[in-house]
C-alpha cells in the first residue's frame, strides 16, 4: 500500500482525529509536522488552499478536510469499521460529526480551548477572559445536547466506536484541560464517562499532544540527517 502521510500541527484536535483513526485501523503512517507560522506559505497552500490542517497524502492522492479524510481512511483501510452498517446509526454518526465541527469547535473549542491553551502555550498571549465568558452560554447548550445525544449508549452511534467518537474525543479532551470543564461537564456524568472510556483506548494514548510532538521532533531529525 502507498505511504500514508499526515501533515498537521502537534496539538491540533482535528489532526489528532486523523491520527486516532489510523491507530484504530492499525495502519502505518508518517507524521509530517507543520509549523503554525508556515500555514500561509506557498508550500503549505499547495497542500491546503485555505491554509489549514490536517492534510492527508496517500501516495499521489491528496485530501484535506478532516471529515473527508476520516471517511476515506475508513473506506480504504482494512480493520475494524468505524462507520455503522445500520442506516440510523450511520445517520447519527454523521449528525454528531457535523455537531462537532459547527457547534463544539465553532464558538466553544475555538474560543475556550484556544484562549486557555493555544494562546498562552504557542503564542505567549494572555487569556481573553471576556471572550471565554461570552462563550459559556453556547458551551453549556452544546454540552447539554452532547449529553442528550449520547444518552446511556457507550458511544455516540451506539454500541461501537465510530468516526463521531474519533472526531469528538480530541475536542472534548482539549476542553477537559481547561477550568471550564468541571462546570460544563459536571452535570453530565455519562458524557464524562464516555470521555474517560475514549481516553483509555490505545489510539488516544498514542496521539496525545506530547506523543505527537515527539513524532514531530523525530520527523524533523530525520529530515535534517
Amino acid at each position: 500500500m502507498s505511504e500514508l502521510v499526515v501533515h498537521s500541527i502537534p496539538g491540533s484536535p482535528f489532526g489528532r482525529a486523523v491520527l486516532i483513526a489510523l491507530e484504530e485501523k492499525a495502519a502505518a503512517y508518517r507524521f509530517a509536522p507543520v509549523a503554525p507560522a508556515t500555514l500561509r506559505t506557498a508550500a503549505h497552500l499547495a497542500r491546503h488552499p485555505f491554509g489549514r490542517v490536517p492534510v492527508l497524502e496517500h501516495g499521489t492522492f491528496r485530501l484535506y478536510e478532516t471529515q473527508a479524510i476520516l471517511r476515506y481512511l475508513d473506506r480504504v483501510l482494512p480493520g475494524v469499521a468505524l462507520t455503522p452498517a445500520e442506516p440510523r446509526s450511520a445517520g447519527r454518526m454523521d449528525q454528531m460529526m457535523n455537531v462537532n465541527d459547527w457547534y463544539v469547535f465553532q464558538g466553544v473549542g475555538n474560543v475556550i480551548a484556544f484562549q486557555r491553551i493555544i494562546a498562552p502555550r504557542l503564542m505567549g498571549r494572555a487569556c481573553d477572559e471576556a471572550a471565554i465568558e461570552a462563550a459559556l452560554p453556547r458551551a453549556r447548550a452544546v454540552f447539554a445536547e452532547l449529553a442528550a445525544q449520547l444518552g446511556a449508549d457507550p458511544y455516540f452511534a451506539g454500541a461501537q466506536v465510530s468516526l463521531a467518537d474519533v472526531l469528538l474525543a480530541p475536542q472534548l479532551d482539549f476542553l477537559q484541560q481547561t477550568p471550564e470543564w468541571e462546570p460544563l461537564a459536571g452535570p453530565h456524568g455519562d458524557l464524562r464517562r464516555w470521555l474517560d472510556r475514549m481516553n483509555e483506548r490505545p489510539s488516544l494514548k498514542a496521539t496525545t499532544w506530547t506523543r505527537v510532538a515527539e513524532m514531530a521532533e523525530g520527523a524533523l531529525r530525520a529530515s535534517a540527517a
